[in-house]
């Protein structure tokens, strides 16, 4: 049964950020922007304006209004910051996720905020292009926006031997996502049907999302991974996950190399909160 459109997103900020705090003499920032990177903190990275203002803005433009920003109980600087903004289409929440066991786990925090309504779930070092946003909103089921990989090579500042190691979507014949294929071989890649889908975490749930988090054991590398809940909803309480085809592509702001590129390519967007 299609649910209402959503109104609600979740944005994932609780990371540690190591990559954007890890050194790189090649990457030219600003006294400001690098003593963001030096705190980790990429939500809060300085273009024209903090690289979350973007994110943002990006939701109110896809209608979105009510945000809810999953923080660490030591990210007193985004509270500080989200504090004095004039938000006049947005309201925003926090919650906490208190220590960084994964995104799962991340998601899982937010349980209170959804209060059994749909939502957008998205990360903070994201910024992602409207019709995934406002495509997901509209969808009326439980889904996530498969990114196309030759428009992610053409327009995101992500260089292509990194777009190569993202997850891939297996879509099933109705359109639904079969499985999510993680730093998938070159050769299975090959064996996808055209075009081929990058998952960037770019989700829309339902309330089966919260079980399944909490039904989920640690992935090899000791997280409690979303991807794993999603499969576990799918294998289990038989959650169908209609895959949103996108060709525009995601820009990142993992490390402090993407900072350059990511602020030409938003330099002049007009932000509205």
């Amino acid at each position: 049964m299609n649910q209402p459109e959503m109104d609600k997103a979740v944005i994932l900020a609780r990371g540690l950020g190591t990559r954007m705090r890890k050194a790189d003499d090649a990457a030219e920032l600003d006294t400001e922007q690098a003593a963001v990177a030096a705190s980790g903190v990429k939500a809060l990275m300085k273009l024209d304006r903090p690289f979350l203002d973007y994110v943002l803005g990006s939701l109110a433009d896809a209608d979105y209004r009510r945000v809810c920003l999953v923080i660490g109980p030591e990210h007193d600087v985004i509270r500080e910051y989200v504090a004095s903004l004039d938000l006049k289409r947005l309201s925003i929440d926090f919650a906490i996720q208190e220590k960084p066991l994964g995104t799962a786990d991340a998601v899982a925090a937010a349980e209170a905020f959804a209060a059994g309504e749909h939502f957008l779930c998205v990360n903070s070092d994201n910024y992602y292009p409207h019709e995934a946003l406002e495509g997901l909103r509209r969808l009326g089921s439980a889904g996530l926006a498969g990114f196309e990989r030759e428009g992610m090579l053409a327009g995101s500042n992500i260089p292509a031997d990194r777009v190569s190691k993202f997850a891939c979507i297996r879509v099933d014949a109705s359109g639904a996502m079969a499985e999510i294929l993680e730093k998938p071989d070159p050769s299975v890649v090959a064996s996808l049907p055209e075009p081929v889908c990058l998952s960037m975490n770019c989700w829309r749930f339902g309330p089966e999302i919260f079980p399944a988090c909490a039904a989920i054991e640690p992935s090899p590398r000791g997280e409690l991974e979303i991807t794993d809940a999603v499969q576990y909803a799918i294998d289990k309480l038989k959650t169908t996950y209609r895959v949103l085809p996108v060709s525009a592509p995601v820009l990142d702001m993992s490390s402090r190399g993407d900072v350059a590129a990511v602020q030409a390519k938003l330099a002049g967007k007009p932000v509205q909160l």
